[in-house]
């Protein structure tokens, strides 16, 4: 496990199997579908399919995010194995976690004074969460110290790029994200929107598409114009998507083609069920390495 320990939350939204080739430590958020309480454990508890099958079938969903006393609880657990550690928290600017997980580093560094908790806020979820939790493993992997990873990943973290796009409007509408006559209309002309996550974290729509087929041309057009090295991008990719498996391997098959020299195949994994709950069925998201996030 070497000196130091990397840690994210769930909505990294991988699987187990995935964090433990990696060697990457994860803390659970929760979700509730109709009022009964899961814990979201990488769809161990409930597949995918299910999950999104119970929101089109009308189960209410909301999410509740790790507390202060779960994060000191999971942070103790390294640290009386004399680990430092590191982790990356949801974006801010979806989720109030980070305050969390510093209220509890805080306390915990009084208690362990010799051991270094260091929270950084991610600015992403999904799959850019994915992907920039791959590369800080590989570059700990690479021997990378504790101290210079916290300074890496102060000095790039900007330039991790997540965009998403969604092919059904109903659960944006249902969580107010979208209005209702907005929606009515959106939904009549089939329009898809294209949305990343800006400089702070947030989620911001970008452009709309008639049409899966535009949307994810839109899409692939936003990536070539802000990836690193352009045509000769040479990192991971990552994409994330709520069971529409088939539109997610399309846009992995693009990427592909226009991006030859990628370090490895796409990876594509389910978006869980925290994010997914906001999302509903048919969103795709991106994470690609590129140039520095958009207001």
């Amino acid at each position: 496990m070497g000196e130091y320990v990397i840690s994210c939350c769930s909505t990294v939204d991988t699987t187990e199997e995935y964090l433990k080739e990696k060697n990457l430590e994860h803390i659970c958020f929760h979700y509730y579908l109709d009022d009964v309480a899961y814990t979201d454990d990488l769809f161990k508890s409930i597949s995918a399919k299910d999950f999104y099958q119970r929101m089109v079938d009308g189960a209410m969903t909301r999410t509740s995010q790790v507390n202060a006393e779960e994060f000191s609880a999971y942070f103790r657990g390294f640290l009386e194995k004399g680990l430092d550690v590191l982790h990356l928290t949801l974006s801010s600017g979806i989720s109030g976690v980070i305050n969390s997980a510093r209220i509890a580093a805080e306390e915990l560094s009084e208690e362990f004074p010799d051991r270094k908790i260091v929270v950084i806020d991610s600015l992403t979820a999904s799959a850019g969460y994915a992907l920039l939790m791959d590369k800080l493993a590989t570059l700990r992997d690479e021997g990378m110290s504790f101290d210079d990873l916290v300074n890496w990943t102060n000095e790039h973290i900007q330039n991790q790029n997540t965009w998403f796009f969604t092919t059904d409007l109903t659960f944006f509408i249902r969580g107010g994200r979208i209005s209702k006559v907005s929606g009515w209309f959106g939904t009549a002309l089939n329009i898809c929107p294209l949305l990343n996550i800006n400089d702070e974290g947030k989620l911001i729509p970008r452009q709309k598409c008639r049409g899966k087929k535009m949307v994810k041309k839109a899409c692939l057009a936003a990536i070539k114009e802000r990836v690193e090295n352009g045509a000769d991008y040479d990192q991971n990719m990552f994409i994330t998507h709520s069971v529409c498996y088939e539109d997610a391997k399309e846009v992995a098959d693009m990427l592909e083609e226009a991006f030859p020299n990628m370090k490895e195949k796409v990876r594509i994994f389910d978006i869980g069920p925290t994010i997914g709950a906001h999302t509903g069925p048919g969103t795709v998201a991106i994470g690609f390495w590129g140039n520095k996030k958009e207001k």
